[in-house]
């Protein structure tokens, strides 16, 4: 059961969605598809990995409000959803804690139920209250962090919950007290790297650009980074607002490209000499480092990004805007050569090997 329509796979939740649902199905496994529809539409590309595709309305905006629930469960406690789960006794993978108001409600109580995490969800939304200048936006992301924080310890018993990360994992063991909790990867889009060797043109940072911490991400590396450093630099991602397009574009080394297709972003990542991927918060598993580290030449990234990851023999790490500087400078003629490919290679079968994680996963499931 998915929170949204996981294809396209063009942000990290859907991204792990999509590419977990074609990963169990090179494994046998027949997949019936419940998820919520409210704007990305239906997708036939999903029927070609799902025996079949159940799509929802979700309860957006004052209808899905709740006092005593978070938004982001409440709003999706459709009725059509429980009647069609009812149809069968196949096991249940909840994708997020989104997708968890029936197990809150014990009504899938007779059903084998497996709690997919993708963040510590109320840690997520109290560090996006703090990103966020907009005092209703504040408000809103501090109580659905109250909410959220309260709500997760509710479901600690209730099944067997896989987080996304090893933090994660310890903090659903010591902080929520989860009994039946284990790690599980995440499923990612390659079976081996795509980087190129060679010598890149320009450095990249990408991103959703309309959520408001890859803004000030993108603001803070080109007025603390790029403000003196001449190197090319582009960023790219969906809907950044007109003031980051006015900012990119006032110096002649700097642009946007702004809602790149798939192939499009994968072409930029490929291509570029340096991926920058600093981040402003510490939770989940950012899609789009994974993404650099497996497609992209060399990376630079602060602890924040790296945490949790297993990736940083693959990174250069740096922390501040004159760090940055430096270890871009010293990159951006270094060629990327086949032994850091071959050290990618080794990280992506240890750690992110979809064919070994969809096993043990089907092994939790039936």
């Amino acid at each position: 059961m998915a929170f949204d329509v996981p294809y396209p796979p063009d942000y990290g939740g859907v991204f792990e969605i999509f590419y977990k649902i074609k990963s169990l199905f090179s494994e046998g496994i027949k997949i019936h598809l419940h998820c919520f529809d409210y704007g990305r539409g239906q997708n036939q590309r999903l029927s070609e990995y799902c025996a079949s595709v159940h799509y929802y309305k979700r309860n957006t905006g004052h209808k899905g409000l709740s006092f005593h629930l978070p938004y982001i469960v409440s709003s999706r406690a459709n009725p059509e959803l429980l009647d069609n789960l009812n149809k069968d006794d196949y096991p249940v993978l909840l994708e997020g804690i989104h997708c968890s108001y029936f197990l809150h409600t014990g009504e899938l109580q007779n059903r084998k139920v497996v709690l997919r995490l993708h963040n510590v969800e109320y840690q997520y939304y109290r560090q996006q209250g703090r990103q966020t200048e907009s005092p209703l936006k504040k408000i809103y992301f501090w109580n659905e962090s109250r909410l959220l924080k309260k709500y997760e310890k509710s479901l600690a018993d209730k099944c067997l919950i896989l987080p996304m990360s090893e933090k994660d994992t310890v903090h659903y063991r010591q902080v929520v007290q989860a009994k039946n909790v284990a790690y599980l990867p995440p499923f990612i889009g390659w079976d081996h790297p795509l980087c190129q060797e060679g010598v890149g043109n320009f450095c990249l940072y990408h991103g959703n650009l309309s959520v408001k911490e890859n803004e000030k991400v993108a603001s803070w590396l080109l007025h603390e980074v790029f403000n003196d450093l001449e190197l090319p630099f582009v960023i790219a991602g969906k809907e950044p607002s007109k003031s980051l397009e006015n900012l990119a574009h006032k110096k002649n080394n700097t642009c946007i490209v702004a809602n790149p297709t798939e192939k499009e972003m994968q072409d930029l990542i490929q291509k570029a000499q340096v991926n920058i991927l600093p981040s402003f918060t510490d939770t989940g598993i950012k899609f789009k480092f994974l993404y650099s580290v497996f497609c992209g030449r060399h990376c630079v990234v602060n602890e924040m990004m790296m945490e949790g990851t297993h990736l940083g023999p693959a990174c250069h790490i740096a922390n501040g805007a004159d760090a940055f500087k430096s270890i871009l400078v010293q990159l951006y003629r270094k060629p990327f050569d086949d032994e850091e490919i071959r050290l990618r290679e080794n990280l992506l079968d240890h750690h992110y090997n979809n064919k070994q994680t969809a096993r043990r996963l089907i092994q939790w499931i039936w």
